[in-house]
């Protein structure tokens, strides 16, 4: 694992909680001898040498005769802790200086700054976790809505792990039975009535669900991209600041106000999008203006939704119609906004099927908002796939290119098996199939890829 620039066992610390001002700072260390470490800086160090596994220890950190900080001291012993290591936690203040300065304390007295994702490789190697759950730690911390950081806790949880383990166990078991054919082959005329491979049907069935189940997961985990886009002064402004409940853009009833773009994350139901919006659809002699509306065509080309608006009270014109022609290739919404007005004219027949939905809205009023956000989620929900419904998902390409390639073995040891050939080639594939899934929970896993999930952690964790 030296590629990894890990050092286990190591004496490490780093800071685990954001450099921001807060009522508490969070300085952790692990590693051989890290509790006589921080003992040496201590006020107290017999209370902290001494202390039971899991308990709190009250002083003060001291730099010589100066004092850091009062402080209080989390123990944490072998092999009961995150990493499987002795552990040290600081609960400081939580200043900027005061978390810089302990953890400055500590490195100047036999600690090593902590490589990102250190402490969590540590309990993968440890034991205490394995790659599926290390994956999903850095998954609830990114997790933008409570639905996606509820379907990384269950991977946390072991959910992904015990349905992996399932899967293999079905596997082993007709591994199992092949063996008996291998030694009396003569006893059958073909080589698949040598073995029953219903269990490798059951396990095609469920590694295809977890497969498809990506496709969902990575919604939730990264998000839609969707792009409000309209004529000046249809209400995308207003639309912007309802849908993020607060007043970010600028409304005005003069047109042109919007030049350039505005982006923000929105919780469509637990799916996670980046809102656009954008600079309204005209011609124009202003040359910031005209590069503001090419802006627009630009990110609705990028777009996994255009929700167009259109004023109702102007009605739908030639170049509302003009501008969704040319966006046929992306599922678009239309929104009929301003529909409280009395001036307001019906929906226009969808003849063509150049949209997915309609919504009425007043965007000002917040009429139809509720609506609208359920109308994109169905598409976004149906763009991601089928939801299994199974608890299980997974949780990065990784993990799907490893099933998709544990499902390709087993499908192709049936086709062997069918086809005649020795029971030694399909005993290959499945083993195959095996160390692909070991790949997902990290029993077998080469250290290119471990540097990959671990480099991106951050540097407390």
């Amino acid at each position: 694992m030296t590629n990894l620039g890990y050092t286990p066992e190591e004496a490490i610390a780093a800071i685990a909680t954001p450099l921001s001002p807060g009522a508490i700072g969070i300085v952790r260390t692990s590693g051989k001898g890290c509790i006589q470490l921080v003992a040496n800086v201590f006020s107290r160090p017999k209370a902290l040498v001494t202390a039971g596994a899991n308990s709190l220890v009250y002083g003060w950190l001291l730099d010589g005769a100066s004092k850091i900080d009062e402080v209080m001291v989390g123990v944490y012993k072998s092999p009961k802790s995150f990493t499987g290591e002795e552990m040290v936690e600081i609960y400081c203040h939580g200043g900027v200086s005061v978390v810089k300065a302990v953890l400055s304390l500590l490195l100047k007295n036999g600690f090593r700054q902590a490589e990102r994702g250190e402490f969590t490789f540590r309990a993968y190697i440890n034991g205490k976790t394995d790659l599926t759950r290390a994956e999903a730690v850095k998954e609830i911390i990114d997790s933008k809505t409570d639905v996606s950081r509820g379907r990384a806790a269950g991977r946390l949880a072991g959910n992904l792990f015990s349905e992996i383990d399932s899967i293999k166990k079905l596997i082993v078991d007709t591994l199992a039975s092949i063996e008996v054919g291998i030694e009396y082959p003569e006893d059958e005329e073909n080589i698949s009535d040598t073995f029953d491979d219903s269990s490798l049907h059951e396990a095609i069935k469920r590694l295809s669900v977890l497969k498809d189940s990506w496709k969902s997961e990575k919604l939730y985990q990264d998000g839609a991209r969707l792009v409000l886009c309209g004529k000046t002064n249809a209400g995308k402004s207003s639309l912007f600041n309802s849908l993020l409940k607060e007043d970010r853009a600028i409304v005005s009833d003069i047109e042109g106000t919007t030049r350039d773009f505005l982006e923000s994350w929105v919780d469509f139901e637990g799916i996670p999008a980046r809102l656009f919006d954008t600079a309204g659809l005209r011609s124009t002699q202003d040359k910031i203006e005209a590069a503001g509306v090419e802006l627009t065509k630009d990110l609705s080309n990028d777009a996994d939704i255009i929700l167009y608006l259109a004023d109702s009270t102007r009605g739908f014109e030639k170049d509302d119609l003009d501008f969704i022609k040319s966006r046929r290739d992306t599922p678009l919404v239309l929104v009929w906004n301003k529909c409280d007005d009395a001036l307001s004219k019906p929906l226009p027949q969808n003849e063509d099927g150049l949209w997915r939905e309609a919504v009425c809205i007043s965007a000002k009023k917040g009429m139809g908002i509720a609506n609208l956000v359920k109308v994109v989620k169905d598409i976004l929900v149906n763009l991601g796939g089928k939801d299994s419904g199974l608890q299980a998902g997974l949780g990065s390409e990784r993990q799907k290119k490893a099933v998709a390639e544990a499902l390709e073995r087993v499908e192709h040891s049936l086709f062997v098996a069918g086809e005649g050939y020795s029971l030694d080639a399909v005993v290959q594939d499945l083993e195959d199939s095996l160390d692909a899934l070991g790949e997902i929970t990290g029993e077998v896993t080469p250290d290119d890829v471990l540097a990959s999930i671990f480099s991106n952690f951050c540097v407390g964790k």
